[in-house]
């Protein structure tokens, strides 16, 4: 019997990994801190709302539709609003604002269309939960065992296209200079795109499974944006395998630290629950910005050292 607070810990730090994933993949490429995609979340959640609420169907079979909507949700994204702004120079910070301004129109587009759903089908449209469409196995949800599967399969799949594909040569080109590889031969802006378009998919994919655990409504994804940060940084923003390490250990940390210092100080500090990975996102900034990989180069010289 898994105890039920570890079961939580496990499933939300899945889900963390495969959105943080997404986000250092477009990092990696453009180089743009992209703060709307927590929208590609919430367009996955909204996928698995509309297949469960709407036809009664398990968002199991809606991961496809809600891979290709996120992915193409995040290249629209990338080729009418960020790619203009890129091409005329502009600044990260402006990039950077841009997405926060993106992310403000999707929320706003979202809420119109869970108010047409609800009005039309009579279903709750926010703060839904889908649990009853998951499946059991040895007493336990199905989600415990999909999930770290479709994150395996994931990885996987991923390591397949950037070692063993020539358009992971030509990604991995670009991520280390993208004029030199465009010089080359290499067509950046295909990479681009192909990068968001996976980066969305991914992020909507946890949030189709998202609603099989946890709430989700029109602004889940924005809300967690922090986590998805941190999990990003902490794994390092040019490392998408030490994304997924950092996904799961702020996932972890984030619901098993929340339990235990409300063990502690009370349990007032439950809503206080995002301090945790926002406190671990400014510790690696200031200990370690280049994230685990930077803290496993320094730890090899140490024992390098040691040994001369």
């Amino acid at each position: 019997m898994i105890d039920p607070l570890l079961r939580n810990a496990i499933i939300f730090a899945n889900l963390l990994t495969l959105m943080s994933v997404g986000l250092t993949l477009t990092y990696m490429t453009t180089k743009v801190p992209n703060f709307a995609h927590g929208t590609f979340v919430t367009v996955g959640i909204y996928v698995a709302m509309t297949a469960g609420q709407i036809f009664d169907l398990t968002p199991y079979y809606a991961l496809p539709f809600a891979f290709i909507i996120g992915g193409c949700t995040a290249t629209l994204i990338y080729l009418l609003v960020l790619r203009p702004q890129m091409n005329r120079g502009a600044s990260i910070v402006a990039l950077m604002v841009a997405t926060l301004a993106i992310d403000v129109f999707f929320i706003g587009v979202l809420n119109i269309y869970a108010d047409s759903i609800q009005k039309v089908f009579k279903v709750v449209t926010r703060y839904f939960i889908l649990r009853r469409l998951d499946f059991t196995f040895a007493d336990q949800p199905g989600l415990l065992f999909t999930l770290p599967a479709i994150v395996v399969c994931s990885v996987v799949l991923l390591y397949i296209l950037l070692t063993r594909t020539k358009f992971g040569v030509a990604m991995r080109a670009v991520v280390e200079d993208a004029s030199l590889a465009g010089v080359l031969g290499i067509n950046v802006n295909k990479v681009y795109v192909v990068s968001w378009f996976i980066a969305g998919g991914l992020a909507a994919l946890a949030g189709c499974l998202l609603p099989l655990w946890l709430q989700g409504s029109t602004d889940t994804g924005t809300r967690m944006i922090v986590s998805i940060f941190s999990a990003s940084i902490l794994g390092g923003l040019l490392n998408i395998y030490g994304a997924i390490l950092g996904g799961l250990i702020v996932g972890l940390v984030e619901v098993l630290g929340t339990n235990l210092l409300a063990q502690i100080v009370g349990v007032w500090f439950i809503p206080y629950r995002p301090a945790l990975p926002l406190a671990i996102m400014v510790l690696t900034l200031l200990v370690a910005p280049m994230g685990l990989a930077e803290l496993t180069t320094l730890s090899v010289k140490g024992v390098s050292r040691r040994r001369k």
